[in-house]
């Protein structure tokens, strides 16, 4: 009896089946190994900032720019030498005025009774004293004749005396009073321009007012020359003399520069700042330059030296151990140097040590970025 053949069909299928679902498990195995590892590739990648180096500026030989204020050569505050009420004013702020030029007008009721008063005192006085200078001349004939004695004789004479020192005191005081009369009237001390009105009519006006900054009527400046000051840090200090030039300019009128000349220092370095109080004189003919404004001074003769470091002031590390720079070593680990700022440029620090040119200084160093850290340099 012949042997009936097997299906083996289904088998096979099942084997083929079984080694694409292995497959398919292995190859999905293996993706997900390798983006475990780019992961793990990616966060150490993270791991490791990124920094951007400092493009040191050539400083040399650039000179000293230092912030400075500019002050009138003249500056007189006018203020009241008696009370009364403003009568008129005929000046405004911006006006030029000349020497003697009347700027206002006080009306001094108060004033004007005391001098009437004055006045009709001395009138009586005088008139005492035409009596008592008859009457002692009198007695002295008188005594000649022995009509009279010595003692009375000398009683008028010192009562005529006594009489003329009064006329002298109420003399003095008539004057007084039209002496302060002539100050109801202000007046420019010198040829300038009225930089301050603080008073209108019918202000009521002190006399003095206590000298108080702020409570003068009128300010009178002289524009025509400037005085400049600037604080010179004591390390430049000793390449500034009296006669030195320099060049002053303001923010409002940028490219132009005014010529000014040191006048005098003030030969001694504040202790809080580490500087000296230098006064220069600009020429002002145009009244360009006004008084209180900010300015930037620039001396030629104390250029910065050709060593000097001069780095943005973001890359400046300021904390409890003072001032310090990240630089990158050979193996572009971190290293926090200590550094000494020698001047503040405004839109760069120059540091006196602690660093060189050839140093790799990072700009703008990350938080938290520490000694000894491994970073790594952008892309440029």
């Amino acid at each position: 009896m012949q042997a009936k053949p097997t299906n083996k069909r289904p088998l096979v299928i099942g084997t083929i089946a079984l080694a694409v679902a292995a497959a398919v498990v292995a190859g999905g195995l293996a993706t997900r190994h390798s983006q475990a590892e780019q992961l793990k590739e990616a966060a150490a990648e993270r791991a490791v900032q990124t920094v951007n180096l400092v493009a040191l500026k050539d400083i040399a030989g650039s000179p000293i720019e230092l912030p400075a204020r500019i002050e009138a050569w003249s500056r007189a505050p006018i203020y009241a030498r008696v009370s009364g009420y403003l009568k008129a004013w005929r000046v405004d702020i911006g006006a030029p005025v000349k020497a003697g030029q009347v700027l206002a007008t006080i009306e001094t009721p108060d004033l004007d009774q005391d001098l009437r008063q004055a006045q009709a005192q001395l009138a009586v006085a005088r008139s005492n004293l035409a009596l008592a200078e008859s009457t002692a001349k009198r007695w002295q004939s008188l005594v000649a004749q022995n009509a009279v004695s010595r003692q009375e004789a000398d009683e008028k004479q010192g009562d005529f005396i006594s009489k003329q020192s009064s006329v002298a005191a109420l003399q003095a005081s008539v004057e007084r009073q039209q002496a302060l009369k002539r100050y109801t009237q202000l007046t420019a001390p010198f040829d300038g321009v009225v930089t301050a009105r603080n008073t209108d009519v019918g202000a009521l006006v002190n006399a003095g007012s206590g000298g108080a900054a702020g409570s003068e009527l009128f300010v009178v400046s002289d524009l025509r020359r400037l005085r400049v000051y600037v604080q010179v840090p004591q390390r430049q200090v000793a390449q500034i003399h009296p006669g030195s030039l320099a060049r002053v300019s303001v923010p409002e009128r940028p490219g132009v520069t005014w010529q000014a000349r040191v006048q005098s220092l003030a030969q001694a370095i504040n202790a809080g700042s580490g500087t000296m109080l230098v006064q220069l004189a600009a020429e002002n003919p145009k009244a360009e330059l006004v008084p209180g404004a900010f300015a930037t001074v620039a001396f030629d003769q104390a250029a910065i030296a050709g060593n000097a470091v001069a780095i943005p002031p973001g890359a400046l590390i300021m904390g409890r151990n003072g001032a310090q720079v990240a630089v990158l070593d050979a193996a572009n680990k971190v290293r926090l140097r200590k550094v000494r700022i020698a001047r503040d440029l405004g839109n760069a620090i120059e540091l006196g040590e602690g660093v060189t040119k050839a140093d790799r200084i990072i700009d703008s160093p990350p938080d938290g970025l520490a000694d000894g850290d491994v970073v790594k340099l952008a892309r440029r």
